[in-house]
């Protein structure tokens, strides 16, 4: 009697298709961050700096808070690039290198799954944390807006700010993913991370502005400003920004400051770049790296 034999051939693994898999991943990973304590601790300081610009906007109600289109520009414009910069070095910090710290990535790797798949989905699990972040600072300055306002004055160019706001989180990530995979310890990318994006791309425009004496075109915190300069009656709207020259001083002693601020499709433009450059960099770096 002849017995029935099956080709190996057949027993071969189904693996899911690549959209699937970042589907899973991402929803994986989020569900880590959301019941991790660095998501509790980075909502604990949303809410503080919510409540402090609370106070402080009723304090200075008189001066500060004149009209809605100056809240904004100046609370949200001003505020909501550090807390995308804390949710990049939360999230993204070690979303690479805590696969070489932790030795997770050598199972991982093991999976019949592509490494370029790992790093989208991670980059998506990241941005969402990040994004709920954002949002949650945005409904605690709605909230005041409201009060001072009403509902029915909301600026048309806050819509748009966020969405400015969402590309240069977007592109933050993008930086922080290469620090991550640039190096096998998580504690380099945090501390790339916040010393750039809070301090460096600053110090390092005002140089260029000051000595070299041209647009900074080429710095991202140059194109973040357009979060808040939306709000502003001349803000510049195309691929050029505005230059603003203003004199002080007597005699021998006047001195010429020059001021550059980004036009929005500028900005933009800028945005997208370095999240294309450093997001493909890094996804570069970690096809590259070995796991041992």
């Amino acid at each position: 009697m002849a017995t029935a034999t099956t080709d190996p051939a057949d027993l071969r693994l189904h693996v899911p298709p690549s959209m699937q898999q970042v589907t899973k991943l991402a929803r994986y990973q989020l569900r880590e961050y959301v019941r991790s304590r660095r998501f509790i601790a980075l909502t604990l300081i949303v809410l503080a700096i919510g409540v402090i610009l609370t106070a402080l906007v009723a304090h200075f109600r008189g001066t500060i808070v004149s009209t809605n289109l100056a809240f904004y520009g100046s609370f949200w414009g001003g505020g909501v690039g550090v807390v995308i910069v804390l949710a990049a070095v939360f999230f993204g910090g070690d979303a690479i290198a805590g696969e070489f710290q932790n030795k997770t990535g050598y199972f991982l790797m093991g999976l019949p799954v592509r490494r370029s798949t790992v790093y989208v989905g991670k980059f998506i699990a990241a941005f969402l944390a990040s994004l709920s972040m954002m949002l949650l600072f945005l409904a605690i300055l709605v909230g005041n807006g409201v009060y001072y306002f009403g509902s029915n004055v909301l600026p048309w160019q806050l819509g748009l700010s966020l969405l400015i706001a969402i590309v240069y989180l977007s592109a933050v990530l993008g930086a922080t993913f290469l620090f991550s995979s640039l190096f096998k310890t998580s504690a380099y990318g945090f501390v790339l991370t916040a010393i750039l994006f809070l301090f460096g791309f600053t110090i390092l425009e005002d140089v260029i502005t000051d000595l070299v004496k041209i647009e900074p075109w080429m710095i991202i915190s140059y194109a973040s400003s357009t979060i808040g300069s939306v709000f502003s009656p001349t803000v510049s709207w195309g691929l050029t920004g505005t230059v603003t020259r203003v004199t002080t001083g007597m005699g021998r002693f006047m001195v010429t400051t020059t001021t550059y601020t980004a036009g929005v499709a500028e900005g933009i433009v800028i945005m997208i770049a370095y999240l294309i450059v450093t997001a493909a960099a890094g996804l570069g770096l970690f096809e590259r790296e070995e796991f041992a």
